[in-house]
């Protein structure tokens, strides 16, 4: 079988209430745009995938798709010598390697978690996500995310501690120990910073504390560790699996965040898994405001990887519409691993057109 033609689009679907609007300490957005990739083969099968480009500079789908025709003839299931030979960026690296798996599992009729060795958990339990808010709205969100069935609740941070722990006290007050807690500053605090609010954060019981600071140098994050008792946990800090063996040298993190759009994939993130279950680390899949083929590759992750045994970022459920045939749907804070083959979702190309943006 061989690459026969790639497309790549960009779109940007809006989002809804309460994600929208998603404030971060650097940007507020009610919108999320990502990079679309269709796989065809001289098969006759098509694969899909999906690359966060959010907030990217000199966007241009255009460039990106002259790019990725690099994959013209060849063979979609050698998934080895694509990462041995693929020298491109790696959001759109990404991208692509998700629409190969795709089309691997389509060649023989199984899904993406089976290729990976096989189905753990059937279901995946999302974290809710929610952009920085004041106590009172904070309060409500979490008890609409607790009404859901939701049992974490990842927030933005960052922009000032004292309004990261009003938010913070906010949800405790509103829904106590009910949702799981876990705030992102997006590395907006120095090291001595984040240590003071590390502290004042430890009567609320985080399950952990995001890449609070600079991804680099990772001493900082392994002083960080020592300072308090809410853990840490790194997400900028990781961009594959060499960077996770340097995180554990350096006893840097209590929990580590992936993304395909990152680390390059499917597969490192499944060697990430790996690492972290030898080391006895939970992995949680990070999102970047997902659509459908994305989120379908997180649930497969997830699926096939002991590591992966916490509620996994998710705003899928924010979403306006979607790119795919058939919306995954989420039940009482979970989703159920597609079986249909290769990443089961197929993009339509109604939609496709519809949010297409023209760069």
């Amino acid at each position: 079988m061989r690459v026969t033609g790639v497309s790549v689009v960009v779109v940007e679907v809006p989002q809804i209430a309460p994600i929208a609007p998603y404030r971060s300490h650097v940007r507020s957005s009610s919108t999320t745009q990502s990079g679309i990739v269709r796989v065809d083969t001289d098969e006759g099968l098509i694969g899909w995938g999906e690359f966060n480009v959010n907030f990217l500079p000199n966007l241009s789908g255009r460039r990106m798709k002259a790019e990725a025709q690099w994959l013209v003839g060849r063979d979609p299931q050698n998934l080895a010598a694509f990462h041995r030979d693929c020298r491109l960026e790696t959001r759109l690296k990404s991208g692509l390697e998700l629409a190969l798996w795709d089309v691997a599992g389509k060649a023989v009729g199984l899904p993406v978690a089976a290729l990976l060795g096989g189905v753990i958990r059937p279901r995946i339990a999302l974290a809710a996500c929610m952009g920085i808010q004041t106590y009172e709205r904070a309060g409500e969100i979490a008890a609409y995310y607790v009404e859901q069935g939701f049992g974490t609740l990842k927030t933005k941070a960052g922009a000032d501690m004292t309004e990261d722990l009003q938010m913070v006290r906010g949800i405790r007050d509103a829904v106590g120990d009910r949702l799981k807690l876990r705030i992102d500053p997006n590395r907006a605090y120095t090291p001595a910073q984040a240590a003071e609010l590390a502290k004042r954060l430890e009567p609320y019981d985080l399950e952990y504390f995001e890449q609070p600071i600079p991804a680099e140098p990772l001493s900082d994050a392994a002083w960080l560790r020592k300072q308090s008792r809410t853990p840490i946990a790194l997400n900028e800090s990781v961009v594959g699996p060499v960077s996770v063996i340097d995180i554990l040298r350096a006893d840097a993190a209590a929990f580590i965040l992936p993304d395909t759009h990152i680390a390059g994939g499917i597969l490192p993130c499944v060697s990430i898994g790996r690492i972290c279950e030898a080391a006895g680390l939970p992995c949680i899949m990070h999102c970047g405001h997902d659509l459908g083929p994305k989120t379908a590759a997180m649930l497969h992750v997830a699926a096939a990887c002991p590591a992966y045994t916490l509620a996994n970022d998710s705003t899928y459920y924010g979403l306006e519409d979607d790119v795919i045939t058939e919306r995954l749907q989420i039940e009482r804070g979970t989703i159920a691993v597609p079986t249909k083959p290769g990443l089961g979702v197929e993009g339509d190309p109604e939609r496709i057109a519809r949010y297409t943006v023209d760069c």
